[in-house]
């Protein structure tokens, strides 16, 4: 088994002490000379740091996390390419936990106190007292991508998923469409109490549309499919919409594949859209209409404001918010065109 070097060896080799070796590895206060002589040391022994040694040392870890329920949700690897955009550049690891619900979350937020990351940056489906709770006391700089209470003294980058909603029912208007459905998430979601308040508001000023609202059991896929077959077997007998509203990409996909078994053409017969215009949106067929929510330009934003508390905690917390964009293709007019509207 080959040895490790250790520090005291590139110390004698470059004819220092092992605090001088120490410092110029670290980057601290050290002559032009002797950091020359540590740093050739080090890489004719092919030294390498004890990560966890350092970060009990040094107080820090280079380590941020980047916490979601669903990392298998393509927006959520949007934002997670923005993040670690932003925070190579800054030589930071970034690691990715999934929580799965309410409760991990509460636990990655207590874990946090063992030291295992310098910040944390997490985009929540639920905003519960106990998660607003532990957010505040966190050892460690949080920032949220979502919305939260306005007393909330936290870094947050937000969007307008409620104005989304109704861009996109104001399209499915212009193209004739009279009968819209709106299928939502779970409703005690941050982004289901959101999308449902758009839905309701762009609904209230057209008094000629028949609306009716719907909801999925989770946000994914499987969930829309199984959903858009209660709701155009049950509207079948009264007359089933010609157009269903998705609050995110995987339901509306669902939906695409719900029309697709009962044989109803999209658009023709049924216009559909989704929330958050991910990397799906284009390569399924028809391709979607979606409203984007900017989750990559999000993702850059929350890791630009991590940095910036890690480099001044004593700063005025911020709230940054990126508008929703329209972007039109085949499954709510018949046609590929795309084009986009703020």
């Amino acid at each position: 088994m080959v040895q490790r070097a250790t520090l005291t060896q590139v110390a004698q080799r470059a004819g220092v002490s092992i605090a001088s070796a120490s410092r110029a590895l670290n980057g601290l206060v050290a002559s032009p000379e002797t950091a020359r002589k540590v740093l050739a040391a080090a890489e004719e022994l092919g030294y390498v740091p004890d990560a966890s040694a350092r970060a009990l040392k040094m107080g820090t870890t280079g380590q941020l996390t980047f916490a979601v329920d669903d990392i298998g949700n393509p927006v959520y690897v949007e934002m997670m390419t923005g993040v670690q955009e932003v925070v190579a550049e800054h030589g930071f690891r970034l690691q990715v936990a999934s929580t799965g619900g309410a409760q991990d979350t509460l636990e990655l937020l207590r874990s946090l106190r063992r030291g295992y990351a310098d910040g944390l940056i997490l985009s929540p489906l639920r905003v519960t007292p106990e998660l607003l709770s532990e957010l505040s006391s966190t050892p460690v700089p949080v920032v949220v991508i979502g919305r939260l209470p306005a007393q909330a003294q936290i870094d947050t980058v937000m969007t307008d998923s409620a104005h989304g909603v109704g861009l996109a029912v104001q399209h499915l208007y212009s193209q004739g469409r009279r009968t819209i459905a709106f299928l939502n998430g779970p409703a005690d979601t941050t982004p289901g109490r959101a999308r449902r308040r758009g839905f309701d508001t762009a609904i209230a000023d057209l008094p000629d549309v028949a609306a009716s609202v719907h909801e999925a059991a989770d946000f994914t896929m499987a969930a829309g499919r199984e959903a858009a077959r209660r709701l155009l077997a049950h509207t079948a007998a009264t007359g089933l919409p010609d157009a269903i509203v998705a609050a995110n990409d995987l339901l509306a996909i669902g939906v695409l594949h719900a029309a697709h078994d009962l044989g109803l053409d999209v658009p023709g017969r049924l216009a559909v859209t989704g929330i958050d215009d991910t990397s799906l949106a284009e390569i399924v067929h028809p391709s979607l209409t979606s409203v984007s929510l900017g989750s990559h330009r999000r993702g850059q934003l929350a890791a630009e404001l991590l940095l910036a508390r890690l480099a001044d905690r004593a700063r005025t917390p911020q709230v940054l918010s990126v508008s929703p964009e329209l972007h039109i293709r085949s499954s709510s007019v018949p046609s590929t065109a795309s084009a986009g509207f703020a």
